[in-house]
Order: structure tokens, then C-alpha cells, then sequence
């Protein structure tokens, strides 16, 4: 394990372990993700067969009544900005910030200090792997303008409380938790 791999691995479990959730069901997801990174020093790469970390991001306009999201390529759904962790990513809030700022364009983004939600969704890596995915929110500068990535179909803002089809109910719970406050 390289240095800049110890170093997302001791993020992530700082990040996990003084995390509040919101709810016993996030409770018992943080302590899943917990139990996961301490089983598996490599729980943060995708080569990790199990199951590993990812870092996503919900970005919302300045205003707040508008969310960016990306019909993912291979997934064919509306979905928040993020991905793999890679090398070099020394944080997991580095690592959304750098997905979210990559698949969408837009500079400048501001990251909540810590992450607002965590999911657990089965995905296709090796063949049906499980995706751990540390989910924060970010705020677009006014007037952000967006840029289709190669992963993406496409790229749109949405108004918070009319949200496209397909979706999932965890990009919906997303959704609901950043724009409660």
C-alpha cells in the first residue's frame, strides 16, 4: 500500500468515525463502512472484491432549488457526481470534490465539510461488487456553467422537488437530506 493509500484509508476511517448520522439506519451503514475499512486495508480501490469506498457528490445551484445530475453512461439513470477513488486522492472529500468538479465542468465548487449521507448499493465491478459510497454536497458558484463528461449521456440541472426519471430512491434520500436544512 502506497503512502497516498494509507493516507485515504486513515481519512476515510476519521471521517466515519466522527461522523453523526442522522438516523439508526445511517448509524448502522457508518458502522458497516467502519467494519468494511478495518477487514480490508485495500477497502478503498476498486480492486477490492467485496466491496469498496466511493465518493460522490450532489451539487446544487447557488440558490439551492436546483441539483445537478448526470445520466450515467453505463447505468442509464440520473444520478449525483462521483466515482472510484483514485491514486493520489489523499481524502475522501478530495476525492468527491475531484469527481463532482471532472464529470461536471464547473469550477469553483464549494464541499460541505463533511458528508451529508452514506449508501450501499450492489454494482457491476468483478462481476457484482458492492459500492460504499460516501455521499457529499456541494454549491455551485452563481451562473456555474457545465460540461458533458465522457462518462456521461448527459448533464442537467433539475429543480430539487421535480426530480427526472429513472432515478433511485437513494438519490432521492440524497436529495431530501442536502436540501433540509
Amino acid at each position: 500500500m502506497t503512502a497516498d493509500a494509507g493516507a485515504l484509508h486513515a481519512d476515510a476511517v476519521r471521517v466515519l468515525e466522527s461522523w453523526t448520522a442522522p438516523d439508526e439506519e445511517q448509524e448502522g451503514v457508518r458502522r458497516e463502512f467502519l467494519e468494511h475499512l478495518a477487514d480490508h486495508p485495500d477497502g478503498m480501490w476498486r480492486a477490492c472484491v467485496p466491496g469498496h469506498l466511493t465518493a460522490s457528490t450532489l451539487v446544487l445551484d447557488a440558490s439551492g432549488t436546483r441539483v445537478l445530475l448526470t445520466l450515467h453512461g453505463k447505468v442509464k439513470a440520473w444520478l449525483q457526481l462521483g466515482g472510484h477513488c483514485e491514486a493520489g486522492d489523499r481524502t475522501l472529500a478530495g476525492a468527491a470534490l475531484r469527481e463532482a468538479t471532472e464529470e461536471s465542468g464547473v469550477p469553483g465548487l464549494r464541499l460541505s465539510p463533511g458528508p451529508v449521507a452514506l449508501d450501499r448499493h450492489r454494482v457491476g465491478c468483478h462481476g457484482g461488487s458492492w459500492h460504499l459510497d460516501v455521499q457529499y454536497v456541494a454549491i455551485a458558484p452563481p451562473d456555474a456553467r457545465y460540461t458533458i463528461s465522457d462518462e456521461s449521456d448527459d448533464l442537467r440541472w433539475f429543480p430539487v422537488d421535480a426530480l427526472p426519471e429513472p432515478t433511485d430512491d437513494a438519490l432521492r434520500r440524497l436529495v431530501a437530506r442536502a436540501t433540509a436544512s
